[in-house]
């Protein structure tokens, strides 16, 4: 049986930190709907009504683009062990880059990683629970450590060029802003 909440309860926030995977939902008005799935060491819940997550580089920058004009996203975890679960967190989100006043502050909660390309700072305004029996139960085996070899031989100079040439349009062709030249 499902239940809300208005905020992100101490038992919710042990869930959260538990999990290997979480999506991230969202979308403009008219845009198409983009789910990514996350990993690594990339969330922290900051209080019961704010969780912020660190972008790393990839193949696309949908929730950027999304960002710009439309600012909702929608979060969710599933356990994938015994206890099945499923939570999602709705709210707002602001994007931030580095360089933005708020940027050291917020990135100072993780360990850093190559290629971090922007933090999600979002307002959650609620909380949803679910059964969760129809997931699947799976076993983690560990983290994949491509991404980060490849952001490192990239090298930041080469981050950099390829967030100008591969992350500044979303799929539906809108331009990503980014906050510097250099991108």
């Amino acid at each position: 049986m499902g239940k809300k909440f208005p905020e992100i309860e101490e038992k919710q926030i042990k869930f959260i930190n538990e999990q290997h995977i979480y999506f991230v939902g969202s979308a403009t008005a008219d845009s198409s709907i983009n789910i990514s799935p996350k990993g690594l060491d990339s969330l922290r819940v900051l209080d019961k009504n704010r969780v912020i997550w660190l972008n790393l580089t990839g193949s696309g920058n949908e929730t950027a683009a999304h960002m710009q004009s439309h600012n909702r996203m929608t979060m969710m975890f599933c356990s994938f062990d015994e206890k099945a679960k499923i939570l999602r967190l709705y709210g707002h989100a602001k994007t931030v880059f580095p360089g933005d006043e708020t940027w050291d502050e917020l990135y100072s909660h993780f360990d850093p990683l190559p290629g971090a390309r922007q933090i999600f700072d979002m307002h959650v305004e609620l909380v949803h629970t679910s059964c969760g029996f129809g997931v699947p139960l799976y076993d983690f085996v560990g983290e994949r450590p491509m991404l980060n070899e490849w952001a490192e031989r990239k090298k930041e100079s080469g981050i950099a060029d390829y967030w100008q040439k591969r992350n500044s349009v979303s799929m539906d062709g809108e331009p990503i802003h980014f906050p510097t030249s250099d991108v």
